[in-house]
């Protein structure tokens, strides 16, 4: 089968013919349908420090995507070939304190798909079973594919309740705006999103239209909202720039009481007046990764069969699997929503 191989400890990757891979009695092999890029995939091709400290060449990266199930192994009940399934990307051990406890997302042995593992940039893929959701027939393949960024998105904005709450997003990557597009549909009263890349804050505005669209290098973001909230400041904030910039933003524009989301993975330290920001502000602070097992999941299913968003209008792009070179360049430009990888 072909696949995108990191091959090396350098910058790039190559397109390559590999074995379809062999799976255990615990795993589903899956025929890839569609692969979605994401920002770790962008890291494991340009060898940032971030992929150096976790992948080990050579390695077929990729972890977002859906397609259909061909063999199923021999201890797997409950599936069968045919089965159309999306990939939850953690692997857990299931042993773990944190397993047993009902928090298989922070495994204490966990492995991720694409970056410990062999992952989905190729055209077939093993699937542990333990990360397998299944779709219901018909659902497009590409839906399934960005089923996990969505879930990313939901995990930190559904730490508490979001209905009558003003919500701001900093970061209008394709995670944020999924995030607006799912705060809206849950109910927020008053929505903002913020980014400084023209491209993607056009994206929020024409794919969430409601929300208040703003631009730190040319907008007052703390006066607007402020003059919009009566002074208040937002009820929640969902930081997903992972800048420095963006996280006192996010508890700049904070009211006293409100809750911030820490989703964005910063590149170095950050420095925070917490007496400000946090103390006597009183916020409460979640960090957040990956998507409950399985809570998350559903939570997210039941507000599309609602038809409460469309998160397809955030996939801006289409290229088939052998020119990944042009498609993750695009993505790391910043000038494209998601796109997909197609076998």
């Amino acid at each position: 089968m072909k696949a995108i191989v990191k091959t090396g400890p350098v910058k790039g990757a190559e397109y390559l013919d590999v074995d379809i891979p062999r799976i255990g009695p615990n795993d589903l092999l899956v025929k890839v349908q569609a692969a979605a890029i994401c920002g770790t995939d962008n890291h494991i091709y340009d060898w940032t420090p971030y992929a150096q400290q976790r992948v080990t060449p050579p390695l077929i990266f990729g972890h977002e995507y859906a397609g259909e199930v061909v063999e199923v192994g021999s201890a797997v009940t409950g599936w069968q070939v045919g089965d159309m399934v999306a990939a939850e990307t953690h692997i857990p051990c299931l042993q773990c304190y944190q397993c047993r406890t009902g928090r298989q997302h922070t495994c204490e042995k966990m492995r991720i798909i694409g970056v410990h593992v062999d992952g989905a940039f190729a055209e077939y893929t093993a699937l542990p079973v333990v990360c397998a959701w299944k779709l219901a027939p018909g659902t497009s393949p590409e839906l399934g594919a960005i089923l996990e960024p969505i879930g990313v998105a939901a995990n930190g904005l559904f730490k508490d309740r979001i209905d009558g709450a003003s919500v701001a997003i900093i970061g209008c990557g394709p995670i944020g705006i999924f995030g607006a597009q799912l705060a809206q549909g849950a109910g927020a009263r008053s929505l903002f999103a913020t980014d400084v890349n023209p491209y993607r804050l056009d994206l929020a505005r024409r794919v969430v239209p409601e929300a208040t669209a703003l631009n730190p290098m040319e907008d007052d973001v703390e006066a607007i909202i402020a003059e919009a909230m009566e002074g208040r400041g937002v009820d929640v904030a969902i930081e997903l720039s992972g800048s420095e910039a963006g996280t006192v933003q996010a508890f700049n524009i904070l009211a006293k009481g409100g809750r911030v989301s820490l989703v964005g993975l910063p590149s170095r330290p950050i420095t925070l007046d917490m007496t400000t920001a946090i103390i006597y502000r009183e916020a409460v602070v979640y960090g957040s990764t990956g998507r409950l097992m399985w809570d998350t999941w559903y939570k997210v299913d039941a507000l599309l069969k609602a038809g409460a968003f469309d998160p397809m209008q955030v996939i801006t792009h289409r290229f088939p699997l052998s020119a990944f070179h042009r498609a993750i360049e695009l993505t790391m430009s910043g000038n494209a929503g998601k796109v997909i990888l197609t076998p």
